[in-house]
């Protein structure tokens, strides 16, 4: 028997309908949810994270903007079938065809910010499948090799081993892992609404399934084309980020060839909840410096 997933608590329950549509694509329900007022600007999430990271920037961003958040297939409020695949290669696929959905009503490109695996996807999108953005801002991404914690190679070496973990166990190494991703530390609240989705038979299969499924191939396959990237880009890091080390900030810099990296104190991978003042400022001021915002 199948045990239900609990429902996480999300800054998104507070958005008219939380994500109250659903895209359907090869057998997945995307869930994503849209509001505001202004040219298209899109919030993409890694792992294991979900839309509730952006969701308080979203809505900071709605009087100028027509903010698009979405949960990648696999994550968060959007379907986790075992049988559906999730490694990069389909995220960047999903997002592509996602983008196309929504663009038919748009008539101009979207601003896209994105975070950690939402880096790879956004960039595979855009290099491999012909996605279009009017800006790209890159915050704490996966793409360039190698990637990946301690914890999370030795998960995906041994994902299922880590599957039949009794829930308890399961609860307390990925609470534990999350809370590393975090330079200041998370308070209850914060944690609980970031492992709620990968609790249950189905959220805990999900979240081994999403780490055996990360391969370096799909970045691999990337940076060799990132110099080709013809958008407005930044590239904003961590300073203590110790997931993703800042240095690579520097490095996916030089490969796009045209982007600055600005780096961001006391801040570790999850940027978001470590500094949220200094992150929203320099969003606010990005998509100002690209022209961007309800005209």
């Amino acid at each position: 028997m199948t045990t239900p997933r609990p429902a996480a608590p999300s800054p998104t329950d507070a958005l008219p309908g939380g994500l109250d549509r659903r895209f359907s694509w090869r057998g997945r329900q995307i869930a994503w949810t849209a509001f505001g007022d202004g040219p298209p600007l899109v919030f993409c999430h890694g792992t294991p994270w979900s839309s509730w990271l952006w969701a308080p920037y979203a809505r900071a961003l709605s009087a100028q903007f027509t903010v698009h958040l979405w949960d990648m297939p696999g994550y968060g409020a959007s379907s986790m079938l075992p049988e559906h695949d999730v490694d990069l290669g389909v995220q960047g696929e999903a997002f592509a065809a996602l983008l196309a959905h929504w663009g038919d009503g748009w008539g101009e490109a979207p601003h896209v910010v994105a975070h950690d695996y939402g880096g790879a996807v956004s960039l595979r999108a855009a290099l491999l499948h012909d996605a279009r953005y009017a800006s790209l801002c890159l915050v704490d991404v996966v793409a360039l090799r190698p990637w990946g914690s301690p914890f999370f190679r030795l998960v995906r070496d041994h994902a299922p081993v880590f599957g039949r973990l009794p829930p308890a166990v399961h609860r307390g190494a990925l609470e534990a892992y999350v809370g590393t991703a975090s330079h200041r530390g998370l308070r209850d609240d914060e944690l609980e609404a970031l492992v709620v989705p990968w609790l249950g038979d189905a959220g805990q299969a999900a979240f081994y399934r999403q780490i055996a499924q990360a391969d370096e191939r799909y970045t691999a396959e990337l940076e060799p084309l990132l110099g080709d990237l013809d958008v407005p880009t930044r590239v904003l890091w961590g300073e203590q980020d110790t997931w993703i080390p800042a240095d690579r900030a520097g490095r996916l810099s030089a490969a796009l060839g045209h982007a600055e990296a600005r780096l961001i104190p006391d801040a570790g991978h999850l940027i978001q909840l470590d500094a949220p003042v200094a992150l929203a400022t320099e969003l606010r001021g990005w998509l100002a410096e690209v022209g961007a915002g309800r005209r």
